[in-house]
């Protein structure tokens, strides 16, 4: 950072792009460059919702054999492979891109981008025969849909919390703070 220049550095990953912004807080740690995490507030639970936190992809696989045998898996390709040796359970798989990692046996996979609507959500749930929702706390309206559609459909929804921030982490909720948090760096360093 040092060599190019750089004054200040914004971390805008998705929440769930952990060993980014590690990466990001190790590498100003003795730098002196200030850094800032954009990070967009998780969902919150609403009357009628039936959700069960976990703290990652490896709880929520235990979670599933009480829950139901017919899963939406809305977790993105990467971690599928933590679901792989279930086998009283049937997964629908949705993603943007293949996973390339092992599967669970009786998997069906959805390629698809949203984002989607409740009704085409809850069609979904209903042609599958869905009785349980395995997602990621990332947040954001873009994939709100799916949490009403299974709280419509009363189903429980076995929700992965997002990993704690580095220590001492600076954070805003928005874009537009990070502009303000930016401005307010920059006329520090004139």
């Amino acid at each position: 950072m040092g060599d190019n220049g750089i004054d200040a550095v914004i971390d805008a990953t998705h929440p769930f792009a952990g060993t980014i912004t590690a990466n990001a807080a190790a590498a100003v740690r003795d730098s002196g460059i200030p850094l800032v995490h954009v990070r967009r507030p998780g969902w919150t639970e609403m009357p009628g919702d039936r959700w069960i936190r976990v703290p990652d992809l490896a709880a929520a696989a235990n979670a599933l054999p009480e829950l139901g045998e017919r899963v939406f898996l809305t977790i993105g390709r990467q971690g599928v492979g933590a679901f792989a040796g279930l086998t009283d359970q049937w997964f629908l798989i949705r993603a943007i891109d293949p996973p390339e990692t092992e599967l669970p046996p009786n998997h069906e996979v959805l390629l698809a981008r949203g984002p989607f609507t409740v009704d085409e959500e809850s069609r979904l749930l209903a042609r599958h025969r869905i009785d349980v929702l395995v997602t990621k706390d990332s947040g954001g309206d873009r994939t709100y849909a799916k949490l009403a559609a299974a709280r419509a459909a009363e189903l429980p929804v076995v929700m992965v919390d997002r990993s704690p921030m580095p220590a001492g982490a600076e954070v805003v909720e928005t874009v537009a703070e990070a502009w303000e948090w930016l401005r307010a760096k920059a006329s520090g360093l004139r």
